[in-house]
């Protein structure tokens, strides 16, 4: 499908700071472009974004937000390339995915992917991060990791609060994310994964 705009691109590519949204559904952040297979109230640019982000030009975004979208994508190599060619070499990549051991997870079925601590330092040449070290030759272009965190929550009040001193306890430095993941997560699961990178250009 080819992208409809709401605001001309033009227009878009002015701004002081570009900061878009993908999949930004009918909850859009203020003073952010967004984005969205879907024409719902608040999406600027209608598009499907299993076709790229053509419609920007390299280096031309600041910040690109996405939550909960990741893992509707059928590719993701894809598409974490279309958005390290668009972002300027210190622009930052700011996500939340699904971690493997939500329970939630497995109940949306359009989902096509999970996410561990590891995932995105596939697409990380610097393996300094983590005791254990990955594959990242699958890609000719990469990502240096920001930060990284695990996120616990739950709908019921005294669950999210004894999931939030996990989260303290969990996050405080790589072995102790590691030792979770590794030996503890299908014990007290875990929501997801809040990431920021910025793109190794």
């Amino acid at each position: 499908m080819a992208p409809v705009f709401k605001i001309e691109l033009d227009e878009i590519l002015k701004k002081d700071k570009l900061i878009i949204e993908l999949g930004c559904g009918p909850n859009k952040k203020a003073g952010r472009i967004g984005i969205d297979i879907l024409d719902l109230e608040g999406v600027d640019i209608v598009a499907d974004l299993e076709t790229g982000l053509a419609f920007f030009p390299d280096n031309s975004v600041d910040e690109i937000h996405s939550k909960s979208l990741l893992e509707h994508v059928d590719n993701l190599g894809a598409l974490m390339k279309e958005i390290w060619r668009v972002l300027k070499p210190d622009g930052i990549k700011v996500l939340f995915v699904p971690h493997f051991s939500s329970p939630y997870y497995y109940s949306d079925y359009t989902h096509q992917r999970f996410f561990g601590l590891y995932t995105f330092q596939y697409f990380n040449k610097d393996q300094s991060m983590f005791k254990r070290q990955v594959p990242s030759f699958y890609h000719d272009y990469g990502f240096k990791t920001v930060s990284i965190k695990l996120d616990f929550n739950s709908n019921w009040f005294f669950r999210k609060r004894f999931k939030r001193l996990v989260q303290f306890i969990v996050n405080l430095n790589s072995y102790t994310m590691e030792f979770y993941e590794e030996n503890l997560c299908y014990m007290i699961p875990c929501n997801g994964l809040k990431v920021v990178l910025k793109p190794d250009k």
